[in-house]
């Protein structure tokens, strides 16, 4: 009787501890889902410090979305209804917040540049063959960055027939079927780097549709170490490049450049907060051989970027980033 009695109570524990273990990890996954949707909702408060850790996240908030789908596998597998109900949270952010860029986008009323940007890379081997595939794409406007002696006179050759105006100061340039008046530097240098470094060039594109003020810039770049993410010297020239921009007398303005950080990094709020950015399309541009982000940008002032999407890979570690930009 006493072996029957125990192995009775044996029998009901393993019965009931794996029960109760699956309800553990039921409660854990709608504890993470439940986090996910507040960081991806609430990323603002995030705080900066130690490392810069709240626009390190921002960096990266759309795959947020993988996230989402790993707990929903995992919640199907341990048949966790209460992890399934708290997935509704993040599931509901990350559609409310970049549902919309898997739209196509609304057609345009004709009043619209075609713009393309694009970082050609300084250690690019076919700067010709790069020009070709942005001659392709039809656009209005070319802006390209990291243009070195002696590939920025390859990309002036190349697409001189295509866009008889241009201008190049410094690293950066950008090329137009429309012409071009009142070329100048733009300084976007923080204080900490040396003279010399020039990455910000301005003109006012003649269009059919009216004056626009085209801006190509180049923010520092960041690294991300274990000390976090590296970013006051990119921080610091957007916000110069930001004064510079809002003291733009011309309404109409759009802004093209390799800004080294998404829309939602909280580096770029001196641009973000006056200018507007793509409804639709993520168009990851970095690394070419694998983008995981897009840090190749198109904003804009009394207009709106509508659809944004990449091109084929050139002979840079970027991928060239086409868009709509609808004039007001």
């Amino acid at each position: 009787m006493v072996e029957r009695a125990e192995t009775g109570a044996v029998a009901a524990e393993t019965s009931v501890v794996p029960g109760v273990g699956q309800r553990r990890r039921g409660w854990v996954i709608a504890g993470v889902a439940v986090l996910l949707g507040g960081v991806l909702g609430f990323h603002r408060l995030v705080p900066n410090w130690p490392g810069r850790i709240g626009s390190l996240i921002e960096s990266f908030l759309p795959w947020g979305g993988l996230l989402v789908v790993v707990l929903l596998v995992v919640a199907l597998v341990r048949r966790s209804a209460v992890a399934l109900v708290a997935l509704l949270l993040p599931v509901g952010v990350w559609v409310d917040t970049f549902g919309g860029l898997l739209l196509p986008g609304e057609e345009g009323d004709g009043r619209e540049l075609v713009v393309v940007q694009h970082n050609v890379s300084d250690e690019n081997r076919d700067p010709a063959g790069t020009a070709r595939a942005l001659i392709g794409s039809g656009a209005d406007l070319v802006a390209l960055e990291e243009l070195v002696d002696p590939q920025v006179a390859v990309y002036e050759k190349s697409l001189a027939a295509d866009y008889p105006h241009h201008v190049v100061r410094g690293t950066v340039g950008l090329w137009s079927k429309h012409p071009l008046s009142g070329e100048q530097v733009v300084d976007i240098k923080p204080p900490s780097i040396e003279e010399g470094w020039s990455r910000g060039v301005r003109a006012v594109v003649h269009s059919p549709y009216g004056d626009v003020a085209a801006y190509v810039a180049h923010l520092p770049s960041v690294r991300v170490g274990v000390g976090g993410l590296a970013s006051q010297r990119r921080d610091e020239s957007a916000s110069l490049l930001g004064r510079a921009i809002a003291g733009e007398s011309v309404e109409a303005v759009v802004l093209l450049g390799d800004l080294n950080g998404v829309a939602e990094d909280r580096g770029l709020r001196p641009l973000t907060s006056q200018l507007s950015f793509a409804e639709s399309g993520f168009a990851f541009s970095f690394p070419a051989a694998f983008p995981v982000a897009r840090i190749d940008q198109v904003m804009a002032r009394s207009a709106t970027v509508g659809h944004i999407r990449t091109l084929p890979a050139t002979g840079s570690d970027h991928l060239p980033v086409v868009a709509r930009v609808a004039l007001e």
